[in-house]
């Protein structure tokens, strides 16, 4: 399908970047074989890995894998969950990681731009310096802002601020045959025939590769609280939810956890959790302009939990406490990485997600799997975390086989209810089966038509989404 990488190639490549930006080394290519995703099967080598300088140089690069059919995919942090930066043929991997730089900061329209291998710990950074910040926060830092646009990232703030793609309003993209587009603009509106800046956002590197990102930012809240409240079931912890919301408060997010993976967490990282009772918490973060503001929707969640049997309301006000309850919180993946064979990524109506919940536990009981489920409750947003381990912790020892059954299974129930199989972490190709599931045919057709628009020889970063 493809063509292999020969001497003559690698000759071409090395005048563009230069052969001190250019891998050809296999046992040099490892951290590129690989994302996060931790199924054993996942795991291809590039032939070439090339780390670019400027945007000129990935145009020169696409125009010769078209010239020679090479696959080419553009990583950035290589955090995602999905199998999204795994190069399936081999051939180029273009890796982000030079081009880097934070190129302005806009304070009269409120806008950042920087290179696509910007991290997003560093926007964070850089803009906490003019006491703003960057509302989504899809939890690993290390991701590049290149890499957050591409999946549509999301995170515990979608509740009040949206995703990733609600923030993005340029983008500087490289398409598969080398041109160099602008898309966007500093606009908050722009009608001006088909949004191809959207139509980029979430596409996960198969329509063109995004060199250059500009997002909306915001002053940082004067004041905010974090609301940690037990509850002895998690059926109780959701039914507060939508009356939280109902009655007009915003949080910035409604997160729900078991008490299990919080002590796993928190000893995973030697920290203290402020609370000892409970089998299940709602974590709420809250924010405005004043403390009497914020402090005042603290009071009617605080009681509106209570109505729901909630056993305790901790209130943390200090900014270093807040910080390393979400810091227990946003690690919770990695305390079970060890155990993880995925973590999948549902999203549902919220009204469905305690009925979904109830048939996971049934799921886990049939096939003594542990299936620990946590996530965003205020936009019906899920992770499960498919174990292979038995309820006891005990290793499954054929929990390869098991896997792909007891994953259908979730995936069907979600289906059934209106959900989706992801909320955040893309498709990618560890997801890539269930499109012809959950997508109509005719809308599964259109994808397909405009990926063969944009890529006609199917380039870049094949295998992902769909197959063609």
């Amino acid at each position: 399908m493809y063509n292999r990488i020969n001497p003559t190639i690698i000759k071409e490549l090395e005048l563009i970047s230069g052969v001190k930006n250019i891998i050809t080394e296999k046992d040099k290519m490892e951290d590129y074989s690989h994302d996060e995703t931790v199924l054993p099967h996942l795991k291809h080598y590039p032939e070439v890995v090339m780390k670019p300088e400027t945007s000129e140089e990935i145009s020169e690069i696409l125009k010769i894998a078209n010239k020679y059919n090479i696959p080419v995919l553009a990583r950035g942090g290589g955090t995602g969950l999905a199998g999204g930066a795994i190069p399936l043929f081999g051939g180029i991997v273009i890796s982000l990681e030079k081009m880097n730089k934070f190129l302005e900061l806009d304070e009269e329209n409120l806008m950042a731009t920087m290179e696509a291998g910007f991290t997003l710990r560093e926007l964070k950074e850089k803009l906490k310096e003019k006491n703003m910040f960057f509302p989504p926060h899809p939890g690993e830092e290390s991701a590049t802002t290149g890499g957050i646009v591409c999946t549509n990232a999301g995170g515990a703030r979608a509740v009040k601020y949206g995703t990733v793609r609600h923030f993005v309003r340029a983008l500087e993209v490289v398409l598969p045959d080398g041109q160099i587009v602008r898309l966007g603009g500093k606009l908050l509106k722009d009608s001006s025939g088909y949004n191809l800046l959207h139509l980029m956002i979430g596409s996960e590197g198969t329509l063109g590769i995004v060199t250059e990102t500009t997002f909306s930012v915001m002053p940082l809240p004067a004041a905010s609280l974090t609301l940690v409240i037990p509850f002895d079931s998690v059926s109780k912890a959701l039914k507060s939810v939508p009356e939280i919301l109902c009655k007009g408060i915003l949080p910035l997010s409604i997160e729900f956890i078991s008490s299990r993976l919080i002590n796993m967490s928190k000893d995973y990282l030697n920290k203290s959790w402020p609370v000892k009772t409970g089998d299940v918490y709602l974590l709420i973060i809250l924010e405005g302009e004043d403390m009497e503001e914020v402090e005042k929707s603290s009071l009617k969640i605080s009681d509106i939990c209570m109505n729901y049997e909630a056993l305790d309301v901790f209130v943390a006000e200090e900014r270093e406490k807040q910080e390393e309850i979400l810091e227990i919180r946003s690690l919770v993946y990695e305390a079970l990485k060890s155990v993880t064979i995925e973590a999948l990524d549902i999203v549902l109506p919220r009204n469905q997600i305690e009925s979904h919940l109830k048939r996971v536990e049934e799921i886990e009981k049939e096939e003594d799997m542990w299936l620990p489920t946590f996530g965003h409750a205020a936009d019906g947003n899920l992770h499960t975390h498919m174990a292979k381990v038995n309820l006891k912790g005990e290793l499954i020892p054929d929990w390869e086989e098991k896997y792909e059954k007891i994953r259908r299974k979730i995936h069907d129930d979600a289906i059934s209810r209106g959900g989706k199989i992801s909320g955040e972490h893309g498709i990618g190709v560890v997801k890539k089966e269930y499109m012809n599931i959950f997508t109509d045919n005719t809308l599964l057709k259109l994808m397909k038509d405009i990926k063969k628009s944009f890529d006609p020889n199917n380039i870049l970063n094949p295998g992902k989404i769909f197959d063609l």
